[in-house]
């Protein structure tokens, strides 16, 4: 009973965030090229770059153009990690645990898939791809509330919280390599009016640009990577993100026999002290890119970890592709 459970509102948040923050790379892109003078190919292949899939793009489309890569990103049925399959993979997990969520989380589910469905067919996506991607965020939003304050703050709600809060870090790290590749094809705009502009647009389709202004009085570069790396308030940053999974899995491993202080817990642990305890010249000093890089495996790592101790017997990859 546990598996079951534990497995379905796991990866059903985990997923709903997926599909919110591929939103997110797409609408930080969309700001970042208001101002970015590049050719279309650099203007899209970075997103799907960072997504670690660009053999079964090119599978199936032959250049990096912004429909080509939204259709991918969004609608591709075929593609596990577009936003439609996400949604479908989500909406299955709630169906077969709807004992235990609330029926507000499942109507707001169907209703967001329904919503991504029928925006497809109207070609709401490709026409007012601003709009669009902006419906998705607060869709996801919508949920996310939901799951606070309807679901009972019990185990399978801990378990829930863990793997959004993952997926959440995970994600957000990877909205900050797009700024990386973005500016690959052209060293010259460090520092330049244009870098500004797209820091601007990092934070905004973080939804932390007013949190970041209330607290810094000018935009710079540094300053925007420690306060969503770093900060320890800020609902959306990194360190938050893995405080709030770790003390999770702290609740779930205290509450059954025999499984306190898991390997899970502890990778998870000395991630998050490595957060507590660095500064962004360290993070800047051992290189941006390359410290994402590595915190991008250790996250993998905490999730193979949680898999294999939860959820087994079913193996990880099993899991996945039997609910795309």
């Amino acid at each position: 009973m546990l598996s079951r459970v534990a497995n379905s509102v796991y990866w059903m948040c985990r997923y709903i965030e997926r599909a919110e923050n591929v939103a997110r790379f797409i609408s930080v892109n969309l700001n970042l090229l208001l101002d970015l003078p590049l050719e279309e190919g650099h203007q899209w292949q970075p997103l799907i770059a960072i997504t670690g899939d660009r053999e079964q793009f090119d599978q199936k489309y032959a250049s990096c153009t912004q429909e080509h890569v939204i259709k991918f990103l969004t609608f591709d049925k075929d593609y596990p990690n577009s936003i439609i399959s996400c949604l479908q993979s989500a909406r299955e997990n709630a169906r077969s645990v709807q004992e235990i969520i609330s029926s507000e989380m499942w109507e707001q589910l169907n209703r967001f898939y329904i919503e991504v469905k029928e925006a497809e067919n109207s070609g709401f996506a490709q026409n007012e791809p601003h709009k669009f991607f902006q419906m998705i965020k607060m869709r996801g939003h919508m949920f996310t509330g939901l799951l606070y304050s309807t679901m009972s703050h019990g185990e399978a709600w801990h378990f829930a919280r863990m793997g959004l809060m993952l997926e959440r870090a995970d994600k957000i790290s990877r909205i900050l390599d797009v700024k990386y590749f973005m500016l690959l094809p052209s060293a010259e705009y460090v520092g330049a009016p244009y870098d500004n502009i797209q820091w601007a647009a990092v934070l905004k389709s973080v939804s932390g640009h007013d949190m970041y202004r209330k607290r810094f009085h000018r935009i710079t570069p540094t300053q925007v990577v420690e306060f969503l790396l770093l900060d320890s308030e800020f609902p959306r940053s990194i360190r938050h993100c893995l405080s709030k999974a770790l003390s999770s899995l702290r609740k779930i491993s205290g509450s059954l026999q025999g499984t306190s202080r898991n390997r899970a817990e502890k990778i998870l642990g000395r991630l998050q002290a490595d957060l507590d305890y660095t500064d962004i010249e360290e993070v800047l000093g051992f290189g941006l890119h390359e410290y994402l890089d590595s915190l991008q495996a250790r996250l993998n790592l905490v999730a193979e970890e949680i898999s294999s101790i939860f959820f087994r017997p079913v193996p990880v990859e099993t899991e996945l592709s039997a609910q795309q």
